[in-house]
């Protein structure tokens, strides 16, 4: 397989750094990225770049154009998560949240596309989630988040074809990562009335199935697939074998029922 120079948001923790390492073993030549100062690891070169900041994001493209020419792959990995009730979320909250998980997309996506377009040939893998597909009780910024990240990219699909690059969207269910800790939660719905019970026994729930759910390594192995590809699927879903089959029944369930398996699964009453 020729070797191939990657881009990869969010590198140093959970999908980002176990999908470095396996696409460096592979052979490529992988730049991960990090808010703060990380050493690099396994023949990935990590640079300190905030999704949030065109302007280190246009360093980081510079520094990568200077020392190989091209950028082959660009996988927007980089997202946080905040929990808490939409009703009662802040606007920094509303903001960081959207900021990072579909402007980062965005603000990534303008530094590299024109390295790309020049090429005339490419790969975007942005990385939604199940949560991009259904909303997510007490995780609803985050879901508008993914849905925002699927909706820009079916439009880009289209409008870089032309160019022959290629845009594909990854859909992970639940997986064993540090994302479950490093959740923000919203103090303001914790301590709620009228929210608190409710949200307290949702947020067992998410957590739960996240700390049981798949490594890290299944997701990586199927970007990797996706790199490989001449031709890749536009959608991937990957997760726990129900997971991944109710999230595709949604184009076939009526709302009324699908509606009715989420509250019931999140023990929403």
């Amino acid at each position: 397989m020729q070797s191939q120079v990657i881009l990869i948001t969010g590198a140093s923790s959970g999908f980002g750094k176990f999908t470095a390492q396996m696409l460096s073993e592979q052979g490529h030549i992988v730049y991960g990225t990090s808010r703060k100062a990380s050493g690099n690891m396994d023949n990935v070169k990590m640079l300190v770049v905030d999704v949030t900041s065109p302007f280190s994001i246009r360093q980081a493209v510079e520094q990568i154009i200077s020392e190989q020419g091209r950028i082959d792959v660009l996988i927007n990995n980089a997202g946080i998560g905040i929990g808490g009730a939409l009703e009662l979320a802040t606007e920094d909250e509303v903001n960081k949240q959207m900021n990072t998980n579909f402007f980062g997309v965005v603000n990534m996506c303008r530094e590299v596309l024109p390295v790309m377009r020049k090429a005339r040939k490419g790969k975007v893998i942005n990385i939604s989630s199940i949560g991009g597909v259904m909303g997510i009780p007490y995780q609803g910024f985050y879901s508008a988040s993914k849905f925002a990240v699927e909706g820009y990219s079916e439009a880009l699909a289209l409008e870089v074809h032309p160019f022959n690059i290629k845009v594909c969207l990854v859909e992970p269910g639940d997986f064993n990562t540090g994302f479950t800790d490093n959740r923000n939660i919203s103090e303001l719905t914790r301590l709620d009335a009228d929210y608190g019970e409710s949200f307290l026994k949702s947020l067992e729930i998410i957590e739960k199935e996240e700390r049981n759910g798949c490594h890290p390594r299944k997701l990586a192995a199927a970007i990797c697939r996706i790199v490989a590809r001449k031709d890749p699927p536009f959608r991937t879903k990957v997760g726990p074998f129900v997971q991944v089959l109710f999230a595709k029944s949604k184009r076939w369930l009526p709302d009324a029922v699908m509606l009715y398996a989420l509250r019931i699964f999140y023990a929403i009453k």
